[in-house]
C-alpha cells in the first residue's frame, strides 16, 4: 500500500506542478485559471489519496477536504472569470484560430 500512495503523491505533485507551469505560460487571466484549478483540483485530490494510503485512519477527515476541494475550486475559478469578465478583461484570441478573420 505505501508503493501505491508513493506513486498518487508524485502524481499529485506533477500536476500540481504543472499548473504552475500553467500559470506562468498561459496568455491571459481564463487560460491562467484553467490550467491553475483543473490541475491544482486534480492534482490535491491524488496526494489526498496517497496520504490515505499512508494513514488509512485518516480517510474520513480526508474525505471532508477533497469534498471542500471539489466545491471551492470550480466556485472560486468562476468568480475570479466573472469578475475579470466585469471589469472588461477580453480573451486574448490568437492569429488563425477559430473566432478570428484573419
Amino acid at each position: 500500500m505505501n508503493m501505491v500512495g508513493d506513486i498518487l503523491l508524485l502524481i499529485g505533485c506533477a500536476f500540481i506542478a504543472l499548473g504552475a507551469l500553467g500559470l506562468l505560460r498561459m496568455p491571459d487571466v481564463y487560460n491562467r485559471l484553467q490550467a491553475g484549478t483543473k490541475s491544482a483540483t486534480l492534482g490535491t485530490l491524488a496526494v489526498l489519496l496517497g496520504i490515505g494510503f499512508h494513514h488509512p485512519g485518516w480517510w474520513a477527515k480526508l474525505l471532508v477536504i477533497a469534498g471542500f476541494v471539489l466545491f471551492t475550486n470550480p466556485v472560486g475559478s468562476s468568480s475570479i472569470a466573472r469578475a475579470a469578465r466585469k471589469a472588461g478583461i477580453k480573451p486574448r484570441l490568437l492569429a488563425g484560430k477559430v473566432g478570428t478573420d484573419s
